[in-house]
């Protein structure tokens, strides 16, 4: 059956399928640690979770002081769907921010949003303490700060599972590097969309990292701090999330009207794409036998960036097929001439 006749007799199905193994679950409950539950430890603890939030959506930290999200500040209540305290060490404050009136409350201040779209990372994390050194890997219990922390930070993390053969590959030597084919070749059975390496070290109490990131030809890299070992896992995940947001999230400004079309399209397709495109506001003009236009607004860069989070390969305008079924017919107006046209396949 066509594309074309399955995009509005199937529209209500979306939710039943699968996500993408890049969504992030989760993204608008944010756990801040409270030392009791007094009136003003909640009000302190609530007030941290509205900037963890800011930061996820959008990696900026200068939007934390945006003057429009002044009374956001004053009052998150108006965005929060509920509250509640979980026990461990330390005790942590559960927010559940509602989604819809979040986004518009940031759209609204004129921020531009991450979707919950992101590159997979699989980290190569290498902690030198004073009882040796150690790889961490997916069973270890040493794996929890870091799943922690990348939740806290809204990142998806996957972790080598550390066998024998992976010990010879994360060494100190390795992971500081400035070639990373080393690990490429290791980390190739984990399908992760980047590469994360952190080597790790404890000095008078005090722990300190360099990380280096790899996401296709780009390379970034950096040190961290921190009190603890969970401290240190924080620091290390809010400056990869702050690296990687500019390549998906477009400056107030900044966008362009841009027409992409996608070639080998299927209704489950269909779907996955319609959620890589929504930081984008991604909107239908025409589908024809196995092809699919729209109309988004960001810039070029960033288009590439979030495509390719799904695998989709760029089309040289030359290149162009033609649609498979030519006689469907378009379910809108074709669009309209752009200054730029990108086209892309499965």
């Amino acid at each position: 059956m066509r594309l074309s006749k399955f995009l509005f007799v199937g529209c209500l199905s979306l939710f039943s399928l699968p996500s993408l193994a890049e969504t992030v679950s989760n993204l608008y409950q944010v756990r801040e640690p409270v030392t009791g539950q007094s009136p003003d430890e909640r009000t302190r603890a609530t007030q941290a979770a509205v900037e963890t939030l800011v930061l996820r959506l959008t990696g900026d930290a200068k939007a934390l002081q945006a003057p429009a999200l002044a009374e956001l500040r004053k009052d998150p209540q108006q965005i929060i769907n509920q509250t509640g305290y979980e026990s461990g060490t330390p005790q942590l404050l559960l927010v559940d921010f509602d989604p819809v009136s979040t986004d518009r409350a940031l759209r609204q201040a004129g921020l531009s949003l991450w979707g919950s779209n992101r590159p997979t990372i699989l980290g190569w994390w290498l902690l030198d303490a004073t009882d040796g050194s150690n790889l961490i890997g997916d069973g270890q219990t040493a794996a929890e700060p870091l799943r922690r922390a990348a939740q806290h930070r809204g990142l998806p993390l996957r972790l080598p599972l550390a066998d024998l053969s992976e010990q010879g590959v994360g060494t100190a030597k390795n992971l500081e590097g400035a070639d990373p084919a080393p690990l490429k070749e290791a980390s190739e059975r984990y399908g992760a969309d980047a590469l994360l390496a952190v080597h790790g070290r404890e000095d008078a109490g005090q722990w300190q990292a360099q990380w280096r990131l790899w996401l296709g030809d780009q390379r970034e890299q950096g040190t961290a701090t921190g009190a603890s070992q969970d401290a240190l896992a924080d620091a290390v995940m809010l400056a990869v999330s702050q690296r990687l947001a500019p390549r998906y999230v477009a400056k107030p400004g900044a966008s362009t009207t841009l027409g992409l079309e996608v070639q080998g399209m299927t209704f489950e397709r269909y779907a996955q794409l319609s959620r890589l495109l929504e930081p984008f506001g991604g909107r239908l003009k025409s589908v024809d036998g196995d092809h699919i236009s729209y109309e988004v607004t960001g810039s070029v860069e960033q288009l590439r960036s979030q495509l390719a989070l799904a695998k989709l390969q760029e089309v040289p305008a030359g290149e162009v097929a033609a649609p498979v079924d030519a006689g469907a017919a378009p379910v809108a107006a074709p669009a309209p001439v752009t200054a730029t046209q990108l086209h892309f396949r499965w």
